[in-house]
């Protein structure tokens, strides 16, 4: 017994080559968009987390240096004439934080911007002197990825400080990856904050 062609035409129940062509072509983009979508995320979770983490760290260094500041005494560099010229800027300031009469001895704290490598870093160093003569010195940097870092210092006569305002600018950089920020870069942080010593100089 013969099947008559519209019987034989029922019986055939699989996907032609041309309609798994296009089913693979519509699987393909589709992936390839979604895996586009998570990538982009990706990126923009890591620039974004960088960023705040920096930002955390940059308040947290700029805090310390005001309190720094505050209990400093006999900064440095100053002007040659505070009359003419009582405002200075520049990228480090130094100060003495502890000074025993008796022992002669103090402690002279320097913040400068210093380059290591391709960045630069705050660092912070910290002297001991005992009659005018060195002991130690210990160098640390307080933050990296610095981009510009500007003190500027109000004198008054003697030269007495008066107030320190302190400009930093920071590139978000705790990845340290350069690939995942290749496309997606993080904007910088500016902090801005002023101080005023307790002890005049």
């Amino acid at each position: 017994m013969t099947r008559s062609p519209h019987a034989r035409r029922h019986c055939r129940c699989a996907f032609s080559i041309i309609e798994m062509l296009i089913a693979l072509v519509i699987t393909s983009t589709l992936l390839t968009a979604t895996l586009a979508a998570l990538d982009a995320s990706f990126k923009s979770y890591k620039v974004t987390s960088d960023s705040a983490s920096t930002h955390v760290v940059s308040r947290i260094v700029m805090q310390r240096l005001m309190a720094m500041i505050r209990n400093g005494s006999n900064f440095g560099p100053y002007p040659a004439n505070p009359i003419a010229t009582p405002v200075i800027e520049s990228d480090w300031i130094e100060f003495e934080t502890i000074t025993d009469a008796a022992s002669a001895s103090s402690r002279i704290t320097t913040l400068s911007r210093q380059q290591s490598g391709e960045e630069w870093n705050l660092i912070c160093t910290v002297a001991l002197y005992e009659g005018g003569v060195l002991i130690s010195e210990d160098s640390r940097p307080l933050i990296t990825g610095l981009t510009e870092l500007n003190f500027i210092m109000e004198y008054d006569v003697g030269p007495v400080l008066k107030r320190v305002t302190v400009d930093m600018v920071v590139q978000p950089n705790d990845l340290q990856d350069a690939a995942i920020n290749a496309d997606l870069e993080a904007p910088t942080i500016r902090m801005v904050a002023s101080a005023s010593p307790r002890r005049l100089d």
